[in-house]
């Protein structure tokens, strides 16, 4: 009966309900959207860290990544490649030769890490050749060419055909440089990462370092994300002296991007339907004081006080989640589209988004996996709002109310 008569009240003013109903499916709408497209840069960020700078895993001796020392290569590189590739999981996988350093030309000189590559095994786990937007990449019957980076070719004013020369230390603790043609110049959605990698043949930085036919990293690209703590695990069994990471153990500050961005979305939420609130407890009160003699009425006829508050938090729900489906459907409609189409922000400034680390077309998903949370805070809404009118309706004399 309680349940009955809430649904008919709620529809006695209808123009108010639907306004209220209304708000609710826009301030839900807003907030849900907002959820895809935070949703859309994050996993359009961590496939950038996986597919362009990290991959999946990363293999080191483990004092390596310390002081990034030439001497501490892979000691056990055959039984491991032969292992990655009895791996199931493994999708791909490149070895690397890394070395900290710098690179000078006539226009100045910067800090960088020279990465050594297989470019047929690079291509494949970070598609570095799709990536140049000038010259031609690594051409096999030449040596010492490089390819670097558009924002640290800008800054250093270099273009392709340019020498420059790079400066490291090798295996015996000896400074050694080494003359370099830019054979190319390339792009990714990170412009930081973009600023302080260069890529050399992996033979030629072998030859600077002393550390002929070894490697320092070996980088591997798994079938499936969720494959990543199983495959660390299963190599961490076999090889326990070396390190072996997750793109998650390598680059934390993006796992806490992505924590911070989930909580963050929340909270947007969250200050939606606090504001909505304000409206939802007007119009219940509004609704309360246009019914006191009713109220009155029913109070006298015996119903309780747990009935009457039950009955102004059913109008209040009803009222709330009446705006759910309507706010859904319509995030749902708009985020499928632009996860087809994408989402062009090169207008807000192509260079402030790659400085994040983000593409500039970024392409929303709608948040399945938030689906619960927000049905719930729309509930606690929904309770918090109607706490007011009815304390309202609860201090209401049966007698004083029906003379009014």
């Amino acid at each position: 009966m309680i349940l009955i008569m809430a649904w008919r009240n709620i529809w006695r003013n209808k123009s108010r309900s639907f306004v209220i109903i209304l708000s609710v499916a826009l301030g839900l709408f807003a907030g849900i959207m907002v959820q895809a497209l935070y949703k859309g840069m994050m996993r359009d960020r961590i496939k950038s860290l996986i597919y362009t700078e990290v991959g999946h895993l990363q293999i080191h001796e483990n004092e390596f990544k310390k002081e990034y020392e030439p001497s501490l290569y892979l000691q056990q590189l055959p039984s491991l490649i032969q292992q990655i590739k009895q791996t199931p999981q493994v999708k791909a996988f490149a070895t690397r030769s890394i070395a900290q350093g710098m690179l000078a030309s006539t226009t100045g000189s910067s800090g960088i890490q020279m990465n050594g590559i297989n470019p047929e095994q690079e291509n494949v786990v970070s598609a570095l050749k799709n990536k140049l937007i000038a010259g031609s990449g690594f051409q096999n019957q030449k040596k010492n060419q490089l390819l670097i980076g558009k924002k640290l070719a800008k800054k250093m004013k270099l273009e392709v055909g340019n020498k420059i020369v790079l400066t490291c230390t090798d295996q015996e603790g000896n400074m050694v440089s080494g003359a370099y043609r830019i054979a190319g110049i390339f792009q990714s959605s990170n412009s930081m990462w973009d600023e302080r990698n260069v890529f050399v043949q992996q033979d030629d930085l072998n030859d600077m370092l002393g550390i002929a036919g070894e490697s320092h990293e070996i980088v591997i690209l798994l079938h499936q994300d969720e494959l990543t703590l199983t495959t660390q695990q299963k190599l961490q069994n076999q090889f326990k002296k070396l390190e072996i990471e997750t793109w998650q153990e390598l680059s934390p500050e993006t796992d806490l991007m992505v924590s911070a961005v989930d909580i963050t979305s929340y909270i947007i939420i969250g200050i939606i339907l606090f504001a909505l609130a304000f409206g939802i407890i007007n119009t219940m009160l509004m609704a309360i004081l246009e019914r006191t003699r009713e109220i009155g009425m029913m109070m006298a006829l015996g119903m309780n006080k747990l009935q009457l508050f039950s009955l102004v938090l059913l109008e209040t729900t009803f009222l709330t989640i009446g705006g759910v489906p309507i706010g859904y459907s319509s995030a749902w409609l708009l985020s499928t589209y632009l996860h087809k189409y994408g989402l062009n922000w090169e207008s807000m400034g192509e260079e402030m988004m790659r400085s994040f680390g983000f593409s500039t077309t970024i392409y929303p998903e709608f948040p399945t996996d938030k689906i619960a949370g927000t049905i719930i805070f729309v509930l606690i809404t929904a309770f918090i709002s109607c706490l007011y009118p009815a304390i309202k309706a609860l201090q209401l004399q049966p007698v004083e109310a029906l003379r009014k």
